[in-house]
């Protein structure tokens, strides 16, 4: 077979990678890579590999059989997701120059989840928009400040660069890979035969709200406090800025500054997180859960849920409600 009709993605094993992605990622390839064949004889093959240090301050190299050349790159460069705390700066040094390369002679950056961390230390994300889990969110703005984060996305595909949210972004991202260089209607048959829902999957159905509140503001975070206790209902902007003891000027400021939200943004995801819980675990009709998180208009709120999840309450209680 000609090198132009291998596709190599390689996967690197940093440590505390984890080897579920791993082996995970190998298995949907082979997957992908059966139904190719049974569609198309002559389907481009997709050849996972597996790339290591092979010594501490020693080269990089491939750990698993290829037929491809020494000199030859991957098309796609994985990071997987890691079970550990995120990548310390130290333990990145040995990879940062190599990544670097790697993209430089175009090769496809992709992360998942905390993975992001490593791609982040290479520099290669400074001003771009990029998504990992959402509960890594803000240690990874206050490492990285110069990047963007959406964490409400799933995956966001930059062509050169491409990163995935949760630990279990790994099947989006794979099935992305699967359409991008087999075609769409083997990326479906794929999902379908591992009966995983195609890409298209959104991280902000799954986050929990998640405020900051090692911002440093005393008098913010007694606000905050408040806001959950009393589930934000029935509160106006002179409430707010009372308890602060504060001018409604300088409040609304300070509270934006501090978690990088309105007064009215915050309270409207701290309601739709409580309705979230409500339509996870009753079977209370819509009207009643939105008049219970403290809105009148049933209408308003399926606006306001939907913006924010990406999912009308209905479709929201029929993917995740217990019962």
């Amino acid at each position: 077979m000609r090198d132009r009709d291998i596709i190599e993605i390689g996967i690197l094993l940093y440590p505390g990678a984890q080897m579920a992605a791993v082996l995970g990622l190998t298995d949907l390839f082979a997957v992908a890579q059966r139904i190719a064949g049974e569609h198309a004889a002559a389907a481009p093959q997709l050849r996972v590999t597996q790339w290591q240090l092979q010594e501490p301050g020693g080269a990089m190299v491939r750990i698993q059989d290829s037929m491809l050349g020494p000199d030859s790159v991957p098309k796609v460069l994985m990071l997987p997701p890691s079970l550990d705390e995120p990548i310390s700066p130290d333990t990145v040094a040995p990879y940062r120059d190599w990544l670097r390369a790697q993209h430089r002679a175009g090769v496809t950056l992709a992360s998942i989840c905390a993975g992001a961390f490593l791609l982040g230390e290479t520099g290669l994300l400074d001003g771009r928009t990029i998504t990992t889990h959402w509960h890594y969110a803000e240690r990874f703005g206050a490492r990285f400040p110069d990047v963007s984060l959406d964490v409400d996305q799933l995956i966001i595909d930059s062509d050169d660069i491409i990163t995935a949210g949760g630990v279990m972004a790994w099947t989006d991202l794979g099935l992305r890979l699967v359409d991008r260089y087999l075609g769409a209607a083997i990326m479906i048959g794929t999902a379908q035969m591992l009966l995983v829902d195609p890409p298209g999957r959104q991280q902000r159905y799954y986050s929990a709200f998640s405020p900051r509140l090692a911002h440093g503001d005393a008098a913010v975070l007694a606000v905050q406090h408040w806001l959950h206790e009393t589930g934000a209902r029935d509160v106006t902007l002179a409430d707010l800025a009372e308890r602060a003891r504060m001018e409604e000027r300088t409040f609304l400021r300070r509270f934006q500054k501090a978690t990088g939200m309105t007064t009215t943004e915050y309270c409207q995801r701290l309601r739709v997180g409580l309705a979230r819980e409500m339509l996870q675990a009753s079977r209370l009709p819509v009207e009643r859960v939105a008049w219970e998180v403290g809105y009148g208009d049933a209408g308003a709120f399926r606006k306001v849920f939907a913006r924010i999840v990406g999912l009308t309450p209905g479709e929201y209680r029929r993917r995740f409600n217990a019962g």
